[in-house]
């Protein structure tokens, strides 16, 4: 089996949860005898072509023109991701097409039609989903091409039952064109290990840790616990809220925070290396995912997997993730007096966060390994494959006519 794959994000470019997923599960189908090349966006000092965990990593830029937005700016990579695509299709005959959001849809479909492969498309958020709503032409804009993606896809790939009820709402698929499959998670990337790392650089030795770590936007719901700051201190003083991520949010949250009065309680580092992510959950007593939407929330499995007591809201594919009393708690989507009491309910009750981070630790390594999220993966590549064998072209008669269709092309607009 040999996959072509696309997705704007791939360490060392990390802009959410996409680069570690892409990473992760190519990683792991490589492991499991799938041959994977991908096609990304470059980064600061990453080579243009490079072999990572057997993965076949080709990394291009877009034209060196001025965009006047980021939407105008996706569009331009995905010409340069088109471009590298007709080498690669040239050298190599693959089976399938797996694209990553809308920010590749345009070459994804182009290479769809071109090389007559079969499109899966994973879904990891829509923008309906992210702003409650599409309310300006932005957003109704990557909307249509999220659908148009979905439209051109053999079939869609959602990691919760949540996003397969969204993707379903918003773009009106049917329910046999969806695939669910969870996110993962390598527990051996969150273990503590010996470095410069201090306690003391974030927390005094009497105060307990609340953490939260993620991108600082609206709809992760870091308002939500900055609101239930001062519940918890009320309760429970010696309490520092340790806040790691950067975004276009942060500062409205400091803001709030000085206007809580809770600034001297609130720590907000910006962006944290994994050494100090991983130290900074050895540390914490309780590690809190406040979303207001969360298609998957991939951040929970990371805490559980780091040993660390959780508490998320009630919301999304989060929701999923925690069995509320059993593995961690949950608290009322956007309800600041819920989210402090479950925290409270940690800060007061260790020993009930040992049982916690236990059982969570099991549910990771049983339910949430890469490996089984590959096979799953791998299994669907294949039905697909089989399907299309036998409805369009053989292998020989799909890569002969490649470069015809591409000679087309480029005759009508030159």
């Amino acid at each position: 089996m040999k996959v072509l794959m696309l997705s704007w994000e791939y360490p060392p470019k990390s802009v959410g949860g996409l680069a570690q997923h892409v990473y992760d599960l190519t990683g792991a189908l490589t492991e499991i005898g799938v041959e994977v090349h991908l096609i990304t966006s470059g980064g600061v000092g990453a080579p243009p072509v490079e072999q990572v965990n057997g993965v076949r990593v080709y990394r291009v830029e877009p034209y060196r023109i001025s965009s006047p937005d980021f939407v105008t700016w996706v569009v331009q990579f995905n010409v340069a991701l088109l471009e590298r695509a007709i080498s690669i299709l040239g050298e190599n005959e693959f089976h399938v097409l797996h694209a990553h959001d809308w920010l590749v849809a345009y070459a994804a479909r182009a290479i769809k039609h071109a090389a007559r492969l079969p499109l899966i498309a994973t879904i990891h958020a829509t923008e309906y989903g992210r702003n409650y709503g599409l309310h300006n032409d932005t957003q109704r804009h990557i909307s249509d091409i999220e659908w148009w993606l979905t439209y051109e896809a053999w079939r869609v790939i959602c990691c919760s039952h949540y996003m397969e009820g969204e993707v379903r709402h918003v773009f009106q698929l049917p329910q046999d064109k969806i695939a669910v499959i969870p996110n993962g998670v390598d527990a051996g990337n969150f273990k503590t290990r010996s470095g410069t790392v201090r306690r003391s650089d974030y927390a005094a030795p009497d105060e307990k840790i609340v953490f939260y770590v993620g991108r600082l936007v609206r709809e992760k719901g870091v308002q939500v616990l900055l609101d239930a700051a001062p519940e918890i201190l009320a309760s429970h003083p010696q309490t520092k809220f340790v806040i790691a991520g950067k975004g276009p949010y942060e500062p409205s949250l400091k803001h709030q925070a000085a206007m809580l009065g809770i600034s001297n309680r609130v720590y907000f580092t910006g962006y944290i290396s994994d050494e100090v992510r991983n130290s900074l959950y050895g540390w914490s007593d309780v590690a809190v995912f406040p979303s207001l939407y969360e298609p998957f929330g991939i951040v929970a499995l990371e805490a559980m997997a780091a040993g660390t007591p959780v508490v998320v809201s009630d919301c999304g594919g989060i929701s999923e993730i925690v069995r509320h009393g059993e593995d961690g708690l949950k608290a009322n989507t956007g309800n600041s007096h819920s989210l402090a009491q479950n925290i409270l309910t940690l800060l007061k009750q260790p020993e009930l966060g040992i049982r916690f981070r236990e059982n969570a630790y099991r549910r990771v390594v049983n339910e949430f390994n890469w490996k089984n999220i590959a096979r799953r993966t791998a299994s669907l590549y294949r039905e697909i494959r089989e399907a299309n064998r036998s409805s369009v072209w053989s292998d020989t008669e799909r890569q002969a006519g490649i470069f015809g269709r591409f000679n087309r092309l480029l005759t009508r607009y030159s």
